[in-house]
């Protein structure tokens, strides 16, 4: 029976999953695969749909029971985090609607701690909306300002906004570590075995997507809708990095950290460290 699986169309993950996904990673599990957003991933997790999944780091805290996270496979790294925006240069957020992607998602974590450090501490109303609706109803002012992802990023200038804050940049600022955005979990109940197989898995594909590129653009280019080529690149060498092929000590406790800041401020659930631990 194929693995059940679930992660975006998003360049950075049609990229990391294109051998796995199409059979040419030798011995690994077969893949049926679901695209959905990473707010539907979560809610997936949450309610313990498919056996492997791409959901935010933030959502680990209500899902570690059920899910392992694997070491490698997710998106980690350094100058990528997202980015507050607004149609003027400046604006005080006190008060002000934000739209944010998800509530159990990182970037919407790092928002909160960001948030709590501003005069007033904080914003007004926070509402949520798929992340790609956002850029238009701050530009159209349907909200004051939107919490953005992904490929936004490179193209927010188009929408006539500009950015208030890096929410990568008060993190790496704040505690030095890299920022922890998706995971890549799975089922505990699949057994040690099959979850060493399932991130033998994961690593080989990232280590082929770098070997042959090309390889997978016509995959990337399906599932990236209506985003330009150029950008897409860049989303793949911003999210795909040596933290993708394998956390490492510094990636785990730039995600320790991020869920145990996040607990302090009663975000989150406490997570112990030995929760993050791969079996």
């Amino acid at each position: 029976m194929a693995t059940r699986i679930a992660y975006s169309p998003c360049p950075n993950d049609t990229f990391v999953f294109h051998a796995w996904a199409h059979g040419l990673v030798p011995g690994a599990p077969e893949l049926d695969v679901t695209f959905a957003d990473i707010d539907v991933t979560n809610g997936m997790a949450e309610r313990g749909e498919l056996d492997v999944l791409k959901v935010s780091y933030a959502v680990l805290p209500w899902v570690l029971d059920e899910y392992a996270l694997l070491p490698c496979g997710g998106a980690l790294g350094r100058g990528c985090g997202p980015l507050v925006l607004a149609r003027e240069p400046g604006l005080d957020l006190a008060g002000r609607t934000v739209a944010v992607p998800s509530d159990r998602s990182t970037a919407y974590l790092l928002f909160r701690l960001w948030a709590r450090t501003l005069p007033g501490g904080g914003v007004g109303e926070v509402v949520v909306m798929p992340f790609h609706e956002i850029m238009p109803a701050v530009r159209d002012g349907k909200v004051d300002a939107g919490l953005v992802i992904h490929e936004a990023r490179f193209t927010y200038q188009e929408y006539g906004l500009h950015c208030l804050a890096d929410m990568g940049e008060h993190w790496e600022a704040t505690t030095g570590h890299p920022i922890p955005l998706g995971a890549i979990i799975a089922k505990r109940s699949l057994g040690a075995d099959t979850l060493r197989r399932l991130a033998d898995a994961a690593r080989a594909s990232v280590r082929m997507a770098w070997a042959s590129p090309s390889a997978s653009a016509d995959y990337v280019r399906e599932h990236a809708q209506e985003m330009a080529p150029e950008v897409a690149q860049r989303h793949i060498a911003l999210y795909v990095n040596d933290f993708t092929e394998g956390l490492g000590p510094a990636g785990y406790e730039a995600v320790h950290t991020l869920l145990s800041e996040a607990a302090a401020q009663n975000l989150v659930p406490s997570v112990p460290r030995e929760a993050l631990t791969f079996p």
